[in-house]
């Protein structure tokens, strides 16, 4: 348990172009883990290893580095920024305790960055705050630690202000110990300089400070009546109130420097130690019993507890899928047998590995607290529960990912390669929960889905460079859904009497809309059938009905999302009912009963923030309005326009080239998901028409 105390698992995350890689590449230097810092514009980082990520110069995968610090191992994550590979960030977050969030200090909070955040939130993540490109032209600390309590509604503290910025950015104040620290007579940031406060900082320190003292009272009762008092709080007092801070999610520790130029890393990392929380931190996590779903099992992290481990990603390989899992509560030893609780599936786990980067070091057991790989296990997909087979199952909570919001038509250059593009895409689907694929039987064409263009088209090239199956693909096309107006019901009948064995099932049920939770499933299935009406199993061959029906639609073939389904009633025969006949009357009965729900089309809805010089403002603004935008505010970041909006992703294909040449180049915008919203009709007609 002494040892749980010194492990601190943790994420990188970001809006894209934050610069979360090269400050994980020199967290890594400064640990002894790498010898040579590597650059992003160069593709030479530990992290970014995939081919396409070094010639992108941006991250796609989240990767995985264990490294030493102090007394502390951290483990570490560094996550994609840009939003349509957020899955990764999804899945990481759900399993880390803390995380450092990068922002760009002259940007501020931007979009992804907010996406970032209410992911965290919905995880209970403690986190850090690092203000990184002080040394950019139009740096302003004072914007950027304002925007996180503004637009995050977060409760920034900061523990160290810039040392100059922009040009003459050299180091940082910390608050918590009054010294200046100079980076500028160390070439790699190894050995900053300590020396006393210059006096042209001397007022702006202090202000800080008396600042920081107010606030590390607030989070300590005993602090605030030092501070009442007007006594002096000492540095281990501030750190002690902080990490309680951030523990309970209250405040953010925000520190400042420039990861390109090798300033404030290590202080980052100290800031980890200090404030982000062990596994021991954490709150029990919380499953189910599998037997009884409605019985909540909190599981507390101790290696001698029984077995409960979380797989939350899955990367294909060549001989075997790499799982990476992580071990909440128990031992997970190699060479042992698991029991997939949801899959209700024993399995072998053969080997594990402590995994850095594209680097394995194999390790024999993993205890509660760590963060593993495992290859070997056979069934086990991403938000799948591990417990010993011998009891003391537990049934943890799954991952809940986005909607796709864009598809398009993928074929073999070759119709030999078809069946091998089928068994790639399935494993791609395996691997990323983002993707879909849908092959259609009677045209023969295959649908690929994803959350953007730069999604699939990283797939596209994956396919291509590391499956050797040349394809063509089609123009992008909007993942529609559909939806229910009002409640319906409906009965299914599947009653066949053959000469041998027939087949019998009724099932009654009630569809209505609903609106989901955030991060809540779009179908929810509610069993209201009185005890004993039909057997468990086909309960649940009706509830696998239902799931196939919903996901082929009602109008143009779109899954349904935000409908709730009621079991109402059901009938079985002693010796003609099966599975497939409840799967098949439950079908008919959702789709009869969809019909009478005055079904309409969804479209997926973006939120677009433009940042634009002003002379280009008025131009933009009537571009993104002809593209059925709405434009939710407008604000000054510095001296541009930012300019918040809503757009259907119907509109918005090829805005990166107009919005290039609407701006002659200044201009640059983000994009992400936001929600489905119901389509005119007009233009829902013109939708199905093409179909």
């Amino acid at each position: 348990m002494d040892e749980l105390s010194h492990i601190r698992n943790l994420g990188i995350a970001a809006h894209i172009d934050a610069g979360k890689t090269t400050t994980t590449e020199r967290i890594l230097y400064y640990s002894g883990m790498i010898h040579r810092m590597g650059e992003v514009d160069d593709g030479t980082t530990v992290t970014d290893f995939d081919q396409e990520e070094q010639q992108r110069g941006i991250t796609i995968y989240s990767a995985a580095v264990s490294l030493e610090w102090r007394d502390c191992r951290i483990n570490l994550i560094d996550t994609p920024g840009h939003v349509d590979f957020t899955a990764e960030v999804e899945r990481s977050l759900r399993v880390l305790d803390g995380a450092i969030v990068v922002f760009d200090a002259k940007e501020g909070v931007e979009a992804q960055s907010e996406t970032v955040w209410r992911q965290a939130d919905r995880y209970k993540v403690p986190r850090l705050c690092f203000l990184n490109k002080m040394d950019k032209i139009g740096a302003d600390f004072h914007h950027a630690l304002e925007s996180i309590r503004t637009r995050l509604s977060g409760n920034p503290i900061a523990v160290q202000i810039p040392w100059g910025q922009e040009g003459t950015f050299r180091g940082h104040i910390d608050l918590v110990t009054m010294e200046a620290h100079d980076y500028s007579g160390t070439p790699d940031g190894t050995h900053p300089a300590v020396t006393d406060i210059p006096a042209d900082l001397q007022l702006q320190a202090q202000e800080f400070r008396h600042l920081l003292e107010e606030k590390a009272a607030e989070l300590d009762d005993a602090l605030m009546l030092k501070y009442i008092e007007n006594q002096p709080l000492a540095p281990d007092e501030i750190r002690a109130a902080l990490r309680a801070g951030t523990l309970a999610r209250r405040c953010q520790p925000v520190l400042c420097g420039s990861a390109l130029r090798y300033v404030g890393v290590q202080p980052l990392l100290d800031a980890v130690c200090d404030y982000l929380p062990s596994p021991l931190d954490i709150p029990p996590i919380e499953g189910r019993d599998p037997d009884h779903t409605d019985r909540v099992v909190p599981r507390k992290c101790d290696p001698g507890g029984p077995l409960a481990a979380l797989v939350f990603k899955v990367v294909a390989d060549t001989h075997s899928d790499l799982h990476f899992i992580r071990v909440y509560s128990g031992v997970l030893k190699a060479g042992s047998r698991v029991l997939n609780v949801g899959r209700k599936k024993k399995e072998n786990l053969p080997q594990l590995f402590r995994i850095f980067a594209k680097r394995r070091e194999r390790v024999e057991r993993a205890s509660a607290g760590d963060i593993v790989a495992a290859v070997g296990l056979k069934e086990a997909q991403t938000g799948d529960t591990l417990c010993d087979p011998r009891g003391g199952a537990v049934l943890l909570e799954q991952i809940e990912f986005p909607e796709t919001v864009i598809s398009m038509a993928i074929e073999p250059q070759s119709t030999n390669d078809r069946d091998k593009l089928l068994a790639v895409l399935r494993m791609v689907a395996r691997c990323d929960p983002t993707f879909e694929y849908r092959a259609n039987e009677e045209t023969g064409q295959t649908l690929i889905s994803g959350m953007g263009e730069l999604h699939l088209e990283v797939i596209c090239h994956r396919i291509e460079r590391d499956f050797n199956v040349p394809v063509r693909v089609g123009r992008p096309r909007v993942a529609y859904r559909e939806t229910i107006s009002f409640p319906a019901e409906a009965e299914g009948r599947l009653i066949r009497q053959t000469g041998g064995r027939g087949q019998y099932a009724i099932v009654t049920l009630r569809v209505e809309p609903f609106e989901p939770a955030p991060g809540e499933e779009t179908l929810r299935i509610v069993n209201r059938l009185p005890a004993g009406t039909i057997r468990p199993v086909f309960v649940s061959a009706a509830q696998q009905g239902v799931r196939d029906a919903a996901h082929t639609g009602n109008l143009g073939g779109y899954p349904l999302i935000n409908v709730q389904v009621t079991l109402l009633a059901a009938e079985e025969h002693p010796e003609d009912s099966s599975e497939v006949a409840f799967e098949t009357a439950a079908s008919i009965a959702f789709q009869r009963a969809v019909e009478h729900a005055g079904p309409v089309l969804l479209e997926p809805i973006m939120k677009v923030e433009v940042v634009t010089p002003e002379e280009y403002y008025g131009a933009i603004n009537g571009d993104l309005m002809a593209r059925r935008a709405t434009i939710l505010a407008t604000a000054m970041r510095g001296r541009d326009h930012l300019i918040t909006a809503e757009a259907p992703l119907a509109t918005m294909f090829g805005y990166a080239t107009q919005l290039r040449s609407v701006s002659q180049g200044r201009a640059s915008y983000s994009m992400e998901p936001k929600r489905y919203q119901r389509m005119p009709a007009t233009l829902a007609q013109q939708v199905l028409g093409v179909m």
